[in-house]
């Protein structure tokens, strides 16, 4: 087994020692667990450095009469995106450390979704991916279920059919670059070297738009964002940092894997549709979050912005007319932003799961002078929503200048898409100072008694997502020099 194999189905041994072992030791088994991954994961990203194209490669026949197969590998998009993971998991862990309500069970159904979130991002084959696609999709159905509040059965349900539906119309995505590829293969690494459907401009856009859609869904971008603020807001507070911090990236991971370098042509031609659906994204998540009474509600929205700007960056790469490096600035501010939104908004969730659990609310009207009574509280939402607004100095501010620098220097369309989704920071701001002044300053709300400060593992959860995001935001060369060969490979790809 090599050692990425070894990263992805660790958790998944790990979960077979939490259900061994007794109650006491469940939780602090998984932090065990989830810290290994951690130091494992970057173990690895210092092995690969800063060289291009794939290190701890596998490839096993699986399913050979399709040539399918158990395909590994981790490169300069997936190690960023592996070690996220990997992170949020281990702080989902420790912050879990008070939970008492079916310990053992949540362990363990956590540490499965580790196994195939991990998988998503280390595939290189299409059924591959897609299996691991879907059981997360099974995965977060039951936290979302069991361990949820409000109206969670609904939720849960109304999450696994939204998002079961994407991923069937992906598969006939996977089906069409199967069919167009000669010889047939669901090999990622030969798709990508021989596109399939090239000279068949309008099988090729249709098998863009399964692809797209089955990706947008999951993304989400509007209008297929539906399923995502109830399935937030009745979640667990873990559960929704998973779900945004890692599960979302999946989508815009497939984008940068699968639909740019497979179908250049086809993203070539309708990058436009990506630059409106990212820039619509950017706005409206915005403006509906500026209207949000519900902290979680508003949270979620939020992620909606953010990931439009990704899907806006991603659309303006496909303009191989526009300026190579404004381009390549694009795609590394996008695969940066995939990388902060998740440290940023799953600290955010970790802290609204904070309000819920001492007051039992999320209504940001309710609370008020929080400052005064949780000061290290107050002090970590303000860093996490500077952070998510795009203060200079954390990781959205990196992300965001590089996303607007490659935009608007990609071409005419581009840049005006670019310039009008600026627009989105001023709403961001706007939103995230209206929450920090309602709920940190002023009179105490009807609530704000229950809010106790901190405790050692809430903290020592939510502290190291905030520290990342501040490495990046003043140190991003460690995270930069990795991505930005990715991004000048996915660059030429897309303008053969």
């Amino acid at each position: 087994m090599t050692v990425l194999s070894l990263l992805i189905f660790l958790p998944l041994a790990a979960a077979l020692g939490v259900m061994a072992v007794p109650r006491r030791a469940v939780a602090w088994t998984w932090v065990v667990a989830g810290v290994a991954e951690l130091a494992l994961v970057v173990a690895m990203w210092i092995g690969h450095g800063t060289r291009q194209g794939m290190s701890y490669e596998t490839d096993v026949r699986w399913i050979p009469s399709v040539d399918a197969g158990y395909h590994v590998g981790a490169d300069g998009l997936s190690l960023p995106l592996l070690t996220l993971t990997a992170g949020l998991f281990a702080a989902c862990a420790v912050y879990s450390l008070r939970q008492e309500h079916r310990v053992r069970e949540f362990a363990v159904l956590f540490l499965f979704l580790e196994t195939v979130c991990l998988g998503v991002f280390a595939a290189l084959d299409l059924l591959l991916f897609f299996v691991f696609f879907d059981l997360s999709i099974v995965g977060m159905y039951f936290v979302i279920l069991l361990w949820g509040h409000g109206e969670r059965g609904w939720s849960a349900l109304k999450f696994f059919l939204y998002t079961f539906l994407g991923s069937l119309v992906l598969l006939l995505g996977f089906i069409g670059l199967y069919l167009g590829a000669d010889p047939h293969t669901f090999d990622m690494v030969e798709l990508t070297r021989t596109p399939p459907l090239d000279g068949s401009p309008g099988l090729a856009g249709l098998t863009l738009l399964a692809v797209g859609i089955g990706l947008g869904v999951k993304t989400p971008v509007v209008p297929f964002h539906t399923w995502l603020p109830p399935a937030h807001t009745d979640a667990p507070a873990a559960g929704s940092a998973i779900l945004a911090g890692v599960m979302l990236k999946m989508g815009t991971y497939g984008l940068v894997r699968i639909a740019m370098p497979m179908l250049p042509d086809a993203w070539r031609r309708h990058a436009w549709v990506f630059l409106v659906v990212g820039l619509v994204s950017v706005l409206y998540g915005a403006l509906v979050a500026l209207a949000q009474e519900n902290a979680k509600r508003l949270v979620a929205y939020t992620s909606v912005n953010h990931m439009g700007y990704v899907v806006l960056a991603l659309g303006a790469a496909g303009y191989a007319s526009g300026d190579a490096d404004a381009r390549r600035l694009a795609v590394t501010g996008a695969v940066t932003q995939m990388v902060s939104h998740g440290l940023v908004t799953g600290a955010l969730f970790l802290l609204c799961g904070v309000l819920y659990d001492r007051a039992r609310s999320y209504d940001l009207g309710r609370f008020g002078g929080v400052a005064g009574t949780a000061p290290r509280f107050s002090a970590l939402l303000a860093v996490a929503a500077f952070a998510s607004l795009g203060l200079p100095g954390l990781s959205g501010f990196v992300a965001e200048f590089q996303i607007f620098a490659g935009t608007i220097g990609s071409g005419t369309a581009a840049a005006v898409a670019g310039a009008l989704a600026v627009l989105g920071i001023l709403l961001t701001a706007g939103l995230f100072l209206r929450v920090l002044h309602r709920v940190l300053t002023g009179a105490p709300g009807e609530l704000t008694a229950r809010v106790t400060d901190l405790q050692r593992a809430e903290a020592g959860a939510v502290v190291p997502l905030l520290a990342l995001s501040l490495l990046i935001g003043v140190v991003p060369r460690v995270l930069l020099d990795t991505i930005e060969p990715l991004s000048a490979a996915v660059v030429a790809l897309v303008g053969r």
